[in-house]
């Protein structure tokens, strides 16, 4: 912790006496739901970091100033503004910072200001990555670099699965960024259990993680980790319903020129449409899926440090 990250009282206190902590982001409040499904999920989330013995940290840029551990009322200020906030990835920090602007922290974001502020653990839907097509638009997310550099853990359901997996996965390898598997022997695709797709190893206990996580950094290894933990099976999303949807939503953001930071909320939310909102109500499920593992495996860090 060096004093760039303004923490919330509680925060700070967990901080320091070592207790657990989990890192959220806000971009999921902001861009990734509609009003008011996304101040319900964020309390929802935060409450299910409680009850599995770690204290919840959300983390957003408000008013020029990186912020581990929002207030109710900020939480709302940022669901209410919703696309309004700027969507903040690595790149937007400094810029906001200098302008005392407020932005909603991405995976890539979220992992920077945790890191700073010392905690090791974040909880987040999916992971961003290679986007379909990434062969001639180059269009890869910084999720992954951050992944690559910034000593965090990052519990998941996969990446997104409006993404292309395989190149998703092979990025990681490159870059040396442990997949593991949280009780399963595939990599799953946000809505969809089962890519098709293996990963690096399965691990069936947060204490085990919590080991590699700390053997890890000891060897001086930097760069964070991926726990991937399957949205559970009530909620899945037929593959063929969801690999439709996505196809004509990426054919659309094609035609309208949706490109950048803008295009995978606009996936996102052209699959929930396509889906009759079956994505959205599988998306909240997930996140609270991961927000639970992430408690235990803080909890489990924690004891071991």
């Amino acid at each position: 912790m060096d004093g760039l990250v303004q923490l919330s009282e509680e925060v700070a206190s967990a901080i320091a006496a070592r207790r657990p902590v989990v890192a959220l982001e806000s971009t999921i409040i902001a861009h990734g739901m509609p009003w008011p499904r996304n101040l319900e999920t964020a309390r929802a989330v935060e409450a299910e970091v409680r009850a599995h013995g770690a204290v919840p940290a959300t983390i957003a840029i408000v008013d020029g100033r990186l912020r581990a551990g929002l207030s109710d009322e900020a939480i709302e200020r940022l669901a209410r503004a919703g696309p309004g906030i700027a969507k903040a990835s690595r790149r937007d920090i400094p810029i906001l910072v200098a302008r005392g602007g407020t932005g909603a922290t991405t995976v890539a974001a979220t992992m920077f200001i945790a890191a700073r502020a010392g905690i090791a653990v974040f909880a987040t839907g999916g992971i961003g990555g290679v986007h379909r097509g990434a062969e001639t638009t180059f269009d890869i997310s910084a999720d992954l670099q951050e992944l690559a550099r910034t000593s965090v853990a990052v519990v998941c359901a996969g990446a997104k699965s409006v993404l292309d997996l395989g190149l998703t996965l092979e990025y990681l390898e490159t870059h040396g960024v442990p997949v593991i598997g949280y009780g399963t022997d595939r990599f799953p695709a946000f809505y969809v259990r089962d890519s098709g797709l293996g990963v690096d190893v399965r691990v069936d206990e947060p204490a085990d993680i919590a080991r590699v996580m700390s053997a890890k950094w000891a060897l001086g290894l930097h760069g964070g980790l991926v726990v991937a933990n399957p949205i559970h099976e009530a909620f899945e999303l037929p593959r063929e319903r969801l690999e439709r949807a996505t196809e004509q939503a990426a054919s659309e953001a094609r035609a309208q020129r949706v490109f950048g930071k803008a295009l995978t909320p606009f996936l996102l939310a052209r699959v929930n449409a396509l889906t009759d909102g079956a994505s959205l109500r599988s998306n909240v499920e997930l996140v609270a899926s991961n927000a639970r593992l992430a408690a235990r495996i803080a909890v489990a860090y924690a004891l071991a440090a």
